[in-house]
């Protein structure tokens, strides 16, 4: 399994891109630095993408990558929870802000969207899916991706803390979770996101849970405060006698 990180951020700019990983080049989860970050001939090769929430920095991407398949008549599936669904349909693409790519070509549309539920398994483009839920600010699941050599990527997407429900059915080799704050915003973020020491209390839960922790790599970080985490995350590190790793555009990951 290749993991190839295409935004690692919560904010756009020149160096930073909103959270999308990229699998074997043919599955995305998220997509908020889909696009840009693709060529259309690797666009092209998709064939499949898992949505965590709603999100604008989240599904961002669908619109321009709908328009590229679109107009080289080709199309692919979505999968996500139904609120997803309701976003895309009622805001993004409904015939206004942008052409309605989910209902159209009538008959064969470019965005085949795929109901999903938290957790539920299933085959999606050679893979086991599993839906986790998470806990954020609004209905957001994450997802175990299991390879047919039996590689595990779990991607926690948005979260906040209290995350025990969440491990107990997982099994992951890598976990690549949110880390969007510095410690100083603990008080705001525990609701919806995390910080380092909100993820330490939670790969300790992890630990006690299953025996074992994975190797952890961080996304969706702020930049404003990219720095402060940076800084924090070694003393988690150190406290958990266990290596937590900061995400990058480009940064690849063999499993």
């Amino acid at each position: 399994m290749k993991i190839r990180i295409l935004g690692a951020h919560n904010c756009e700019s020149l160096d930073t891109k909103c959270t999308c990983l990229l699998i074997d080049d043919i599955l995305v989860i998220d997509a908020g630095g889909l696009t840009a970050n693709l060529s259309i001939l690797e666009q092209l090769k998709l064939k499949a993408i898992l949505l965590t929430h709603q999100h604008y920095d989240h599904i961002k991407d669908i619109p321009p990558l709908a328009m590229n398949l679109f107009l080289h008549f080709s199309s692919i599936n979505i999968y996500s929870i139904p609120a997803v669904y309701d976003a895309l349909s009622n805001h993004l693409m409904n015939g206004e802000l942008y052409p309605k790519f989910l209902e159209q070509p009538e008959n064969n549309p470019t965005l085949k969207f795929h109901p999903l539920e938290p957790s539920q398994t299933q085959q999606i483009a050679g893979y086991s899916i599993m839906s986790i839920k998470a806990n954020h600010s609004v209905p957001t699941v994450g997802y175990q991706v299991t390879s047919p050599d039996g590689k595990i990527v779990l991607y926690t997407g948005d979260t906040g803390m209290n995350l025990a429900d969440c491990w107990k059915g997982v099994s992951p080799q890598l976990l690549i979770t949110e880390l969007t704050a510095s410690n100083r915003f603990e008080d705001f973020a525990k609701e919806k996101h995390l910080t380092p020491n909100i993820l330490k209390q939670e790969l300790i839960t992890f630990r006690q849970l299953k025996g074992y922790l994975p190797q952890v790599v961080l996304v969706h970080m702020s930049p404003n405060v990219q720095e402060e985490i940076a800084a924090e995350i070694p003393v988690i590190a150190k406290a958990l006698n266990h290596p937590i790793t900061l995400g990058y555009e480009g940064m690849e990951i063999t499993l």
